[in-house]
């Protein structure tokens, strides 16, 4: 039995063993692979011995050969590539963006072997990015870490992508920002395929109080307003992933589940400002960090956050923040 689609459904009633087959890419996270095969672990008997009653998992891998993580520790793969089918999730466990061929083409081939199965495919932390390389995340919307968002874009400007969630399940693909909520994702198969319970004995163990679902935030450090409305978070985020180009507050508002009048709304409420003043403000922000840690000319810094000339550009910034681009970035070189 194989879940269809991520089923969103409860768990059966006689809970079905959950086959993982794991692919390791060179340098990849090993805090992110961890933590999904251990949930996996802790989910598949009693006690915390270990036992594969309930899940198992293979890594999978061309040859033998130990695959070294970001961290420099190595893992070792237990299985050749075998049949697909034989698993019910195949997830890819990306890392360092900087290496060149992060896995082989006998890897590629199996993915693409997978898909053609139809066997649900899942991108750990940097993995979409190995899946969207290999033609695999075509018509399916990618959750990457606010770290990642803009070398995904640039890289894969026709896929839709997403860092304002902690993971995401579209059909037969899923994607992850890493870090801790690959331990949300894992948890959240666990309970959709075996059981409640199998979920809570893996997060007891794991010291986790309770998994964040797909519709939690991702925790960013670039936020520079701290709002406690998740929906505000997520469009702020949105915003800054869409300086240059920018995106309606329509199609704002329509992210989140709202229609253009409730969004303003609950702007006006929680930021005490409009989407349209908070977009400004978003967009101030990022120019003065480029004032303050770039030699860029002004026009390029104001391209960047979407005015179309430099003097309309620095008209507005003096309106928010009392003083020219240049007066800012004579401050920020004396305090350097």
């Amino acid at each position: 039995m194989r879940p269809e689609d991520f089923r969103s459904g409860e768990a059966a009633a006689t809970p079905k063993q959950l086959r993982v087959g794991f692919v390791l890419a060179r340098s990849f996270t090993l805090s992110a692979f961890a933590l999904f095969v251990d949930t996996l672990r802790l989910a598949s008997d009693e006690f915390d011995r270990s036992g594969r009653v309930l899940a198992d998992w293979q890594v999978l891998g061309s040859t033998r050969h130990l695959i070294a993580s970001s961290c420099g520790v190595q893992v070792a793969p237990t299985s050749d590539f075998v049949d697909p089918s034989r698993f019910d999730y195949i997830v890819v466990v990306g890392g360092l963006l900087t290496v060149e061929r992060p896995v082989d083409l006998e890897t590629i081939m199996f993915l693409k072997r997978a898909s053609s199965q139809g066997v649900p495919l899942i991108g750990l932390c940097t993995g979409t990015f190995i899946l969207a390389d290999a033609g695999l995340m075509a018509s399916h919307q990618t959750c990457v870490s606010w770290l990642h968002a803009k070398a995904y874009k640039e890289r894969f400007p026709d896929l839709p992508v997403r860092s304002d969630r902690l993971f995401n399940l579209d059909r037969r693909r899923g994607s992850c920002a890493g870090g801790s909520s690959a331990a949300d994702m894992a948890a959240l198969l666990v309970r959709r395929y075996i059981s409640r319970e199998a979920e809570r004995n893996a997060l007891e163990v794991l010291q986790i109080e309770k998994a964040r679902s797909p519709g939690d935030v991702q925790p960013r450090r670039p936020l520079h307003e701290n709002y406690d409305d998740d929906r505000v978070r997520a469009v702020m985020i949105t915003m800054e992933q869409n300086m240059e180009d920018g995106i309606s507050i329509p199609a704002l508002a329509s992210s989140v589940g709202l229609s253009r009048r409730q969004l303003e709304r609950v702007f006006l409420e929680k930021a005490g400002m409009s989407p349209a003043q908070a977009y400004k403000r978003v967009r101030m922000e990022r120019a003065k960090v480029l004032l303050a840690h770039s030699k860029l000319p002004m026009i390029e810094i104001a391209l960047d956050v979407g005015f179309e000339n430099a003097s309309h550009f620095a008209r507005a910034f003096k309106r928010i923040f009392g003083a020219t681009p240049s007066q800012v970035r004579a401050t920020s070189g004396r305090a350097h």
